[in-house]
């Protein structure tokens, strides 16, 4: 059977989603993100007042940005300082994740009345094999066509989507036409569509390789696809090598991942000021706490317990250090995860003032019930 696969990405997710709420806003550069980013405000004659990109301080960076934004510089992982240098009129709006969440819940659940077979990649994107639902591209444009219309019907939004003979392609054709795009493309047009691009248009080639590509003298896929294999495996080593070669010639065997268990669940927070570990203590011991509190939560959510118990710490010299600890029996309650974690910290030198916090839980296996323990008090922050 001929392999059809499509990549479905969400345009611009999540500031889609707030488009939904404030309407008004459509066609303005709006980024989303920043832990204390000011929410709208009713004026006196009815108007909303959005925050303006000049008006934050803090040390947040954007989750997402409207493409208008994007024209302008902006992009996610950004930080809003150096986004308001750029952009100081955009508008910011805060983060509301339980909207993202429930509108990637709707997205999701539409695909799957039409095409039930679903690799899912995260909150905004999911592979689907049309395999066996299609006969060729004529009836996978048809489905495509479908399925667009059924993810806007359940969420108001649209998102792109792109059909190839593989996971890899299908991936890179989905961002060729954004937004609201469909790309198909057959193994026979790799040459003609896939070779032109840059090397970076290929999922797994990051900034550190592409630049090493360029100091090769490879700056598109089609100089890569027609880079001699060996040479390649002599500078990337012989795995990597080998795959930078097939992916630019548009060959990729893997299959989709229809169920998936978590290996681990972490949480954490960049602080809008360095925090001192003694001075400010209580305010440290209520951020650990809520960190446990919501890896609780995501445990139970997703069924699981787990035995490794961990906690990340970024200085203010951005060095990052990490401790764990590995218990008897797996565990998924908050107090226990807690007071695990205050244990790792003893075993940090706190010298610095700290800008990150995480906690993570691994070693996951399906819950069971177990007794309950009650802890530590959650403002307690157990410090050497």
């Amino acid at each position: 059977m001929t392999r059809r696969i499509a990549h479905l990405d969400m345009d611009a997710f999540f500031a889609s989603v707030e488009l939904l709420t404030y309407p008004e806003l459509r066609g303005q550069p709006v980024a989303v993100g920043g832990r204390s980013a000011p929410s709208p405000q009713r004026m006196a004659d009815g108007r909303l007042r959005f925050a303006r990109l000049a008006e934050y301080a803090g040390r947040g960076v954007l989750t997402t940005a409207t493409y208008e934004a994007r024209a302008l510089g902006l992009h996610s992982g950004m930080g809003i300082m150096k986004a308001a240098q750029r952009a100081p009129q955009a508008i910011l709006l805060p983060a509301n994740f339980e909207a993202y969440r429930q509108a990637s819940r709707d997205f999701k659940a539409a695909v799957a009345t039409l095409a039930p077979d679903i690799e899912d990649r995260g909150i905004d994107e999911i592979y689907i094999d049309l395999s066996a639902l299609t006969s060729d591209m004529t009836t996978a444009l048809a489905l495509v066509q479908q399925l667009k219309a059924a993810v806007h019907a359940a969420t108001g939004l649209t998102c792109s989507i792109g059909v190839a003979p593989n996971k890899l392609l299908a991936k890179i054709c989905s961002d060729l036409d954004k937004p609201d795009g469909i790309t198909l493309l057959n193994a026979a047009d790799v040459p003609t569509r896939l070779w032109p691009l840059p090397v970076r248009k290929i999922n797994g080639i990051g900034p550190k390789a592409g630049e090493k590509l360029a100091t090769l003298g490879i700056a598109t896929i089609g100089e890569l696809a027609q880079a001699d294999p060996i040479f390649l495996q002599q500078q990337f080593g012989r795995s990597t090598g080998h795959w930078l070669h097939q992916a630019a010639n548009g060959i990729d065997d893997s299959p989709l991942v229809t169920h998936r268990e978590p290996k681990s669940i972490s949480r954490e927070t960049t602080f809008e000021r360095d925090l001192h570990a003694r001075h400010d203590r209580t305010e440290l011991g209520e951020i650990l706490s809520s960190l446990c509190l919501r890896v609780a939560a995501d445990l139970e959510r997703k069924g699981v317990a787990g035995r490794t118990i961990g906690i990340k710490l970024r200085h203010d010299d951005f060095t990052t250090v990490t401790r764990d600890v590995t218990l008897a029996e797996a565990t998924a309650d908050a107090h226990v995860i807690r007071r695990t974690a205050a244990s790792c910290l003893r075993r940090v030198p706190l010298e610095h003032r700290l800008r990150l916090m995480g906690v993570r839980v691994s070693g996951l296996a399906p819950r069971q019930a177990a007794p309950e323990d009650p802890g530590a008090a959650q403002g307690e922050l157990l410090l050497a």
